[in-house]
């Protein structure tokens, strides 16, 4: 069972280059973009968008998360900015126990070290703010870019699962990341 979040309000987070806002309707062609490119979507379950109505339900169900206070999902803008250039957050988490993150950018502002930063606010937010004692990724194989990025954040290789993601008519392995709180706090 899911427990939910405590807050009322959008919690904001901010780091050295980044803001981790909430997704509003304004983001709506920010959204189209960043899930209509496929080289974003290529490891995600999730066509790439055709139209900003497909975008419309991305924001809707990002909203409905942290309405039913069942996950919470924040935009990624460059510092001062409002533009969002990528997510990071938790599709979904109990509190005390597990959450399940996820993240995506636009291709353009890959390989600058942006995910890694936002997700270092996150996770320290999931163990700090939502007590959450481990967080998962599950990882679609062949997506060793997002493998290198949680092995930088020492989250843990915990193997295969097989055919674990059935989406598109199609079965899928999975790679499970890890990071437990424990972990966290040694670092």
């Amino acid at each position: 069972m899911e427990t939910e979040i405590t807050m009322d309000t959008f919690p904001i987070l901010n780091t050295e280059r980044l803001d981790l806002i909430e997704i509003k309707q304004s983001h709506l062609s920010d959204i189209y973009k960043l899930f209509s490119n496929e080289k974003v979507t290529e490891f995600y379950n999730l066509l790439p968008l055709k139209n900003e109505q497909e975008a419309q339900k991305s924001i809707d169900w990002f909203q409905d998360r942290f309405k039913d206070k069942l996950g919470i999902r924040w935009g990624i803008a460059m510092k001062g900015q409002q533009k969002i250039i990528g997510t990071v957050g938790f599709n979904n988490f109990t509190k005390g126990h597990r959450a399940n993150i996820g993240y995506d950018l636009q291709t353009e502002h890959w390989n600058k070290g942006y995910i890694t930063e936002a997700l270092k606010s996150v996770i320290n937010f999931g163990f700090s703010q939502l007590e959450i004692n481990r967080i998962e990724a599950e990882v679609m194989q062949g997506n060793t870019i997002s493998e290198r990025v949680l092995e930088k954040l020492n989250f843990k290789n915990e193997g295969v699962l097989r055919e674990w993601m059935f989406w598109n008519e199609k079965h899928f392995d999975m790679t499970m990341f890890s990071l437990l709180k424990v972990d966290y706090e040694r670092k």
